[in-house]
């Protein structure tokens, strides 16, 4: 993240990518006030073994497609709501990458979503995340079947 007043939004990603046990770690990479750290970063992400980025960042948001620049990794941009735009200037700096350094985007303060997006492209290649982001899935429809029935008691 940018910065570690992000957390706020970005643990979101970090407590998905827990309950699926992906690891992974957490690192604060600020594009604009450690520009060699972020180059470092990103260079090194994939020999290190990762094997995807999510990048959330506010305001000029850049980490994202700064981090997108520097590695072959998939990077997860999530745009992160500050004060000032209610997070539109972040959404449209991530999304609005030029052709050739692809960031996926979601929603405004979409961490959780960030977490599950990366752990289904993890999942492409690991037959036992796949298995759990599909229980997941149940687990969500499951929930929906409830609600409807509890909704349906209560007319």
């Amino acid at each position: 993240m940018g910065s570690d007043s992000d957390w706020r939004v970005m643990s979101d990603a970090s407590q998905i990518l827990t309950d699926f046990a992906v690891p992974h770690e957490v690192e604060v990479v600020s594009a604009h006030r450690t520009p060699d750290k972020l180059m470092r970063y990103g260079r090194e992400a994939r020999s290190r073994g990762l094997r995807a980025i999510i990048a959330g960042a506010g305001g000029a948001a850049h980490l994202p497609g700064m981090l997108a620049s520097v590695t072959a990794l998939p990077v997860i941009g999530v745009p992160v709501q500050l004060a000032t735009l209610d997070g539109m200037d972040s959404l449209l700096s991530i999304v609005q990458m030029p052709a050739g350094i692809p960031v996926a985007t979601v929603s405004i303060n979409g961490a959780k979503n960030a977490g599950l997006l990366a752990a289904r492209i993890l999942a492409t290649s690991d037959a036992a995340l796949a298995d759990r982001v599909e229980e997941y899935a149940r687990t969500l429809e499951a929930q929906v079947e409830e609600k409807n029935r509890r909704l349906k008691e209560s007319l």
